[in-house]
């Protein structure tokens, strides 16, 4: 182990937030060792803005629940945490763990059980990234180091602590966080990671719960490297252990809909993870949408199953939340009404709720070269940005020009029928039918009277001297002005 001065790794008290500092004091005032640890330690160093902050200590949870009282919660089973509130904050204080006394692991070695309270020594053998083993106390000034992690940061390299083959059997979901790190800090792996990074290790994936694994994914795609994490997924075969009926080729799409994500984390805009996932399974929702179209089911209800189909076959390896379920079937809706709107619904539907998330997934389509968005991506875009006047005529062009675009594909329709028309020969020569011949009203022996109007001659049974003339009462009519 090396005492390295805080100072020399770059760090001060005036990078880190006063919930930190505050949670680190109370615990040393209580009398127990308490240090930041993980991540964000790392990210200080690196010049990198962390999002969070965890901290460590020799305090049991119990003991961290005694010194924070309700603004503590326990939370765990397979790793017992407490989580301490201080103001709007959420800091995570973890207890020194020590290897376990007795394994309680499963049939592929993954660790099911591993509450055993230790000392600092002990306690870092058990992290897996050596650039993520670095205790930091603030208030001293120092960060230990007991397995030169200073070193990999210099160099960029991503190593693990012990054995890579038992560290992924402890906890498969570290074959994930290896690529995020790799991704997210532009960090080359460790040799040894990479012959053990097979096909065959990838399979102990499917031993971690959905849950978990959505949650691991959602840190993939709000990361703020996506783009350069993807390609990582289908080289380590991660891809089908993330993602089900979904072909490992990054498309156009996805990968606009990829630089797209960053760019928005980069300049500090909110995204919604699950319209990435809305993006990768847009491919085989359509195939299901086909399937059921061609069984003769109707269009919305071939929608509507077919994105029960998706999601529900996606549960096998990543549980989506229902709230976020439908969000992704309201998005891939409003494909089908922005494509073709209703002249009198196109205001309401520019303030429906999903009609930004349904446009911004339109206008990637547009962008990724399908033609079948006709290019309204362009058109809602244009729309968005006219005065109130200038919509009015954008929607009565946008009228004119569906009735034009109505017309004439009825035109084709009619010329097709026709020239595919082929006039087939009766199997039975029958006689047409004997049709009654209507008798004229005017006699053919008596004569037509006509009358003579403006030098012209009008018969007497011509329509106009048919109709019936009524007579008017003129004495209750009123001339004049009235009151």
């Amino acid at each position: 182990m090396q005492t390295l001065r805080a100072s020399k790794c770059g760090l001060s008290t005036a990078q880190l937030p006063s919930s930190i500092l505050d949670v680190i004091d109370a615990l040393n005032k209580a009398g127990f060792e308490a240090y930041l640890v993980g991540g964000s330690v790392r990210d200080l160093m690196l010049g990198l803005n962390p999002k969070d902050f965890d901290a460590v200590t020799d305090a049991t949870p119990a003991q961290v629940k005694e010194v924070f009282g309700r603004r503590c919660r326990i939370i765990g089973r397979r790793f017992e945490l407490a989580h301490v509130y201080s103001g709007r904050e959420l800091i995570e204080v973890a207890t020194f763990r020590a290897p376990p006394k007795k394994a309680v692991t499963s049939a592929s070695g993954m660790i099911l059980r591993d509450n055993n309270w230790g000392t600092i020594e002990q306690d870092f053998v058990r992290r897996d990234f050596s650039i993520n083993a670095m205790y930091y106390q603030p208030r001293k000034g120092i960060v230990l180091d007991f397995c030169n992690a200073i070193e990999d940061i210099e160099n960029k390299t991503l190593r693990l602590l012990g054995d890579p083959t038992l560290r992924f059997e402890e906890d498969p979901v570290r074959m994930l966080r290896t690529l995020r790190f790799a991704a997210k800090l532009n960090f080359t792996i460790a040799p040894e990671i990479l012959e053990i990074f097979t096909p065959e290790m990838t399979q102990l994936l499917r031993d971690i719960s959905p849950h978990r694994l959505y949650d691991e994914s959602q840190k993939l795609f709000t990361m703020g490297h996506l783009n350069r994490v993807l390609p990582m997924l289908i080289d380590f075969d991660i891809w089908p252990q993330l993602f089900a009926d979904i072909s490992p080729v990054i498309s156009t799409f996805i990968e606009r809909a990829a630089i797209n994500t960053d760019q928005r984390i980069q300049i500090g805009k909110t995204i919604n993870p699950a319209f990435f996932y809305a993006v990768l399974l847009w491919k085989p929702f359509l195939e299901r949408c086909e399937f059921y179209l061609g069984k003769g089911v109707v269009a919305a209800e071939a929608r509507a199953q077919a994105g029960l189909d998706v999601l529900k076959r996606q549960a096998t390896r990543t549980i989506i939340p229902r709230f976020a379920e439908t969000f992704i079937r309201e998005v891939w809706e409003m494909q089908t009404r922005l494509l073709n709107p209703k002249p009198q619904q196109i205001q309401a539907l520019s303030t429906h709720a999903r009609f930004r998330a349904g446009f911004d997934f339109l206008l990637l389509r547009e962008k990724s070269g399908d033609s079948t968005t006709q290019g309204m991506g362009m058109w809602w875009d244009a729309y968005q940005l006219m005065s109130t006047d200038e919509k009015e005529r954008a929607i009565s062009q946008y009228n004119r020009q569906r009735a034009k675009s109505r017309r004439k594909a009825a035109t084709e329709d009619v010329i097709e029928s026709r020239s595919v028309s082929v006039e087939i020969e009766p199997l039975v020569n029958e006689p047409e039918p004997h049709r009654r011949e209507r008798k004229s009203r005017t006699r053919p022996d008596r004569p037509v009277q006509t009358v003579s109007a403006g030098g012209s001659e009008i018969a007497y049974d011509h329509p106009i001297l048919k109709r019936k003339r009524v007579k008017r009462d003129l004495s209750q009519v009123v001339f004049g002005p009235t009151q």
